[in-house]
């Protein structure tokens, strides 16, 4: 559970970090032509990364939910 906590917090401020420079290229303080591109595409490699990270963790921690419903039942 802290893993995808971190996650979530990692992603968060990645949004944030995200929507300020979108909004200092809205009022014209940076150029954004090719920057927000560049975002999308990071943002998106590190959202495939996360998943497939909570995938990782949700198969391993797989065998463990099953015993403790073979030791429920007995």
């Amino acid at each position: 559970m802290k893993v995808k906590r971190i996650i979530a917090y990692t992603l968060s401020a990645l949004v944030l970090l995200f929507s300020l420079v979108a909004i200092l290229g809205i009022w014209d303080v940076i150029e954004i032509e090719y920057l927000i591109s560049r975002m999308f595409k990071s943002l998106m490699v590190v959202l495939a990364a996360a998943a497939v990270v909570v995938l990782i963790f949700s198969i391993l921690d797989r065998p463990e939910r099953l015993e403790r419903r073979d030791a429920d039942e007995a």
